[in-house]
């Protein structure tokens, strides 16, 4: 079997010039006009709160039910 001598360097640099040429060019411009953005955004948000009669008045009787603190009694102050 016979073995092969190693490429010589200038071989191997012969064949990286050749790759270097087949690569693509990418050019970058700046655009002549600038850059407009129009952002026509319409945000509503609407929030409703329903709270029937008894539960109501079961959160003003006992408040700490619902993990609330206890509402001031009027005539006193603390």
């Amino acid at each position: 079997m016979k073995h092969r001598p190693p490429p010589s360097p200038l071989a191997f640099g012969a064949l990286l010039l050749m790759l270097a040429a087949c690569a693509p060019t990418i050019k970058i411009e700046a655009p002549d006009k600038p850059i407009e953005i129009n952002l026509n955004i319409r945000i509503e948000q609407e929030v409703r709160v329903r709270v029937e009669r008894d539960v109501d008045s079961a959160i003003r009787n006992d408040p700490a039910l619902f993990g609330l603190p206890p509402a001031p009694v009027k005539g006193k102050t603390p």
